[in-house]
This record gives structure tokens, sequence and C-alpha cells, in this order.
């Protein structure tokens, strides 16, 4: 099984570390998804996401995960400039590679949903160069000389480029020490799980893919994982933001949601509601319930609903109400195995 770190105090909040893969990073259950720090959606100035950091810090998250796309570097910025006054080691950075960063003069790439970003645009980059390019782009925006995890961003047209150089690469990088574990991160679970079966990763971060409104991840990845000794990071967990409020101009999947997923989403929140459960709790421990997830990452846009992140993390919620749902067909069953308090995490495996 994964294990709990015991050597490093459990965090302020109290909220358990857990190892990725094989590596020697650990990481806190709970994870701050650092996009929207860059404005995603709508502006988001220095101050505030200064904010959503210290109410973060000050809940006991003590792993954030971020990347060159978000804001086109704001996001990572923002961060570097955050935990540059924090102790040494302290704090986990995961970030991407697979994309370059480029003055523009003509607007961002990506300007729809990242507001007050830079005038610069995104390159796709998945050669061993372009890996170790970003690699150490993405150090001097953070003000680090090395990062915890790595994780290859988005290879969806690019699947055989990366198993055969982005992944050589961030091997060669853990090997000499600039990056801790590696990964891939991605929104489709078929190339997550190609990938995972070919290669020697430490982690995966799979976004939108197990919620409470459908759970594709579960039916290979999952497995996969376990079988592999890969952590799974769960992220996208309130799909864009209708899983934690579907009210009107809800975001599914980054786009504004069809009424019928809205509907969905309300009858599963009235639910919730009969069982005394805020539906982003729900959200959020039915992905955490499944023994192959590690950590979920979570994103926030003002320090409010930092503290509400973690107090969703913190809620118990009665596995009476995932049945009841799955019963009626609003949400997929828990796993088999799962618990709603369940710790239990994918086998370590020793690296060769």
């Amino acid at each position: 099984m994964n294990e709990k770190l015991t050597d490093v105090p459990t965090a302020p909040g109290g909220i358990e570390r857990v190892r990725l893969g094989c590596s020697d990073v650990y990481v806190t259950r709970l994870m701050l998804g650092c996009a929207p720090l860059a404005g995603m959606y709508a502006p988001v100035d220095d101050r505030r996401a200064e904010a959503v950091l210290e109410a973060s810090w000050d809940e006991g998250v003590r792993a954030f995960d971020t990347a060159p796309q978000y804001g086109v570097g704001l996001s990572e910025e923002r961060l570097g400039a955050f935990l540059a006054d924090q102790a040494v080691g302290d704090a986990v950075v995961s970030t991407k590679v697979g994309h370059l960063l480029v003055d523009a003069d003509d607007g961002v790439q990506g300007g729809d949903l990242f507001y007050g970003a830079p005038s610069r645009r995104l390159v796709d980059d998945y050669t061993k160069d372009g890996v170790r390019r970003s690699m150490a782009a993405s150090l001097e925006r953070l003000g680090r000389d090395r990062v915890d995890v790595a994780l290859i961003h988005d290879p969806d047209k690019y699947a055989e480029l990366a198993l055969t150089e982005s992944y050589p690469a961030l091997e060669e990088l853990r090997n000499e020490g600039v990056v801790g574990a590696i990964g891939v991160a991605m929104n489709h679970a078929e190339v997550l799980t190609w990938l995972v079966e070919r290669t020697e990763l430490d982690c995966v971060l799979i976004a939108g893919c197990y919620s409470l409104l459908d759970a594709p991840a579960a039916d290979w990845l999952f497995p996969a994982c376990e079988k592999r000794g890969v952590s799974v990071l769960a992220a996208g967990v309130y799909r864009s933001g209708i899983l934690a409020d579907p009210g009107p101009g809800a975001h599914l999947d980054y786009v504004t949601a069809p009424s019928p997923v809205v509907e969905q989403v309300n009858r599963i929140r009235s639910v919730c509601d009969r069982h005394g459960v805020p539906l982003a709790a729900a959200a959020l421990q039915f992905v955490l319930a499944h023994p192959a997830v590690t950590a979920a990452v979570v994103g926030a846009a003002s320090a409010q609903e930092a503290h509400e992140n973690a107090a969703h993390f913190r809620f118990t919620v009665p596995e009476e109400l995932f049945e009841e749902l799955a019963g009626a067909g609003l949400a997929p069953a828990l796993s088999p195995s799962a618990s709603h308090c369940t710790t239990s995490q994918p086998a370590a495996r020793e690296r060769q």
C-alpha cells in the first residue's frame, strides 16, 4: 500500500500526507489546483490570488498543482511568489511540461478562459528538448531549483511522442534530481491507461473522468494504476463548478453546462439536502472514497472557496447517500471496496 508520511509532521490542518508511487514525494490528500489563481473565467488580481494561497496554507494544504498553461505562466509566477515566503521544504509543487510559452503581441491563446494573463501564447512541444526547456522556464517562474512533481500535460494528439520523448526526458530529470515524481495529466482515461501500461510513472492526474456525474476512469485507468502501483491525483471533482453550484451560468468541463446536466445535478443536490450533506462535500468525498485515488486536486478562486474546500474535505458523508444516488440512476456506484473515509492507496512498487 502507499505509505503515509511518518517522519514529517502532519500539516497544521490535520491533512495526512501520502506517497506518490515509489517516489520520495508525499502530498496532502487535498491539493490546491492553481488554475483559478490565473484568472480562470474571471479576473483575479495578485492580492486575491495570494489570499487563496494563504487560506489553503492555513487549512493545512501543502501540495499545489500548476502548469505553464494556466494563465500562460501567471499561475506559476503567483505560486512562486507566495512560496518564497514559506519555509523551504514545506510545500510540494507540481507543474507540467508539453507547452512552451512565447511572447505574443496579438493577445493570449485561450484568452476566453484566462483573464488578465500576460501577452504570451502556448506552443506544443513534447520533444526531449522541449521538455527540458519547459522545465527550465517553469523553475524560473516558480523561483525554485527543482519541482516535486512533473507531469506531461495533455498529450492527446502526441501519445507516441510522449512515450518516446517526453517520458524519457522526465526520467532523466528525475535521475538528475531536478524533479521528484513524474507522471501524466490528461482528461482522457484511455490514453492515460495506454501510457501507464508502458512506462514507470509515479502518478497520473486525471481531470473530469471520475465524478458524481460519471466514472469512466474506474473501468480501465484505475485498475491499471492499482496493478502498476501508480498513484492517482483526481482533478475536476466539481466538473468545472457545476457539482459545487449548479446555478445559472454553471460550467461543465470549462463550458456552460447543458440544461439536462443542470437538471441532473439539481436532483443530486435535492438528495444531498435530505441527508444534510453539502453537494460539494458529496462530490469531493465520492472521489476520495475510491481506493485508487491518492489525493484530490481542487481549485479555488477566493479565500472563502479555499476554506469551503477544506470543510468539504473533512465532512463525513454517509454511504447511504451514495447508495441512494446510484439506485436512482443519478450517480455512479461507489467502488465495491470503497468507503467514504478510506485512506487506502495503490500498491507502491520499487523502481527498477
